[in-house]
């Protein structure tokens, strides 16, 4: 008798094994996150920056949802339209971050051992202090702002694209589709560029998908601290900071801006990891 077919499978993982509950409940909570970041009038129906001092620190309720906070303000809509600055802000540094680490890493990589050691030396200063440290004495020296905060976090997070950049780029070089590849004619430029950058960046985008939640909770905090955009924009680490004061009587002013940076990460993370760990067969 024959013995029956046993699917092969990397690291015995199946690698059609269905993806859990906590992946799409995440997925779906980010795509609403993408929404309200996007459209974020089809969500909320009040105006965030408008001001009512008779209806200040309201309890939520049917009308405001989550309340009002020390000006009159719908911190409903203040979440949500402050879902655009603060996870922006992150999108933007991630891919940046992304960007710069492809760039650097696979030059790294190719270029000549002087070259490659100067540039692991200044990625390895980089790596040897803490990311939100690095952009906070970064956004403390450049100011305040979304830009400025953006490129703090660029700069905090990007060491670990170029590092991976590295050694995927070291790695896919030698691999035996390029040394193919050039064996039947094809340039060097043309090899790299059709081959070895392709492996590389999808590798980063992986990394990219979990880096995403640090940089949201890096621009967050840096906000937190007075370093990101100013009153009264609409912003997670802003309103957080700005309920701080008034947390024993009106909670709801700071727990829903901190909640909603709090799921976002945590939604992005398990997004994240889930995805490396299918890509690498572990999941």
């Amino acid at each position: 008798m024959s013995r029956p077919a046993v699917r092969s499978t990397r690291r015995g993982v199946d690698p059609r094994r269905p993806l859990g509950v906590g992946f799409w409940a995440c997925t779906a909570f980010l795509v609403l996150v993408a929404l309200a970041g996007v459209a974020p009038g089809l969500l909320s129906w009040h105006d965030p920056l408008q001001t009512e001092v008779r209806a200040a620190l309201e309890a939520p309720s049917a009308t405001h949802w989550f309340g009002t906070d020390q000006s009159g303000r719908d911190v409903f809509a203040r979440v949500v339209h402050g879902t655009r600055a603060s996870v922006g802000i992150g999108l933007l540094a991630t891919a940046l971050a992304l960007g710069t680490g492809l760039l650097i890493g696979s030059l790294s990589g190719i270029a000549p051992r002087v070259v490659d050691a100067v540039l692991m030396r200044a990625t390895d200063v980089l790596l040897a202090f803490p990311e939100f440290l690095t952009a906070l004495v970064i956004v403390a020296v450049l100011g305040p702002g979304h830009a400025n905060v953006a490129m703090a976090v660029t700069i905090a997070a990007v060491p670990v694209y170029i590092r991976l950049a590295r050694t995927r780029t070291r790695t896919q070089r030698i691999a035996e589709h390029v040394e193919a590849a050039r064996i039947l004619g094809v340039g060097p430029v043309r090899a790299f560029l059709r081959h070895v950058v392709p492996a590389v960046l999808g590798s980063l985008s992986v990394l990219a998908t979990i880096g995403i939640g640090s940089s949201i909770l890096a621009a967050a905090g840096l906000s937190f601290l007075g370093l990101g955009p100013a009153e009264p924009a609409p912003e997670w680490g802003l309103m957080l900071a700005g309920g701080r004061n008034v947390l024993g009587s009106a909670w709801w002013v700071s727990v829903f801006p901190g909640a909603a940076i709090t799921v976002t990460v945590i939604c992005a993370t398990v997004v994240g990891r889930t995805l490396r760990a299918r890509s690498e067969g572990r999941a």
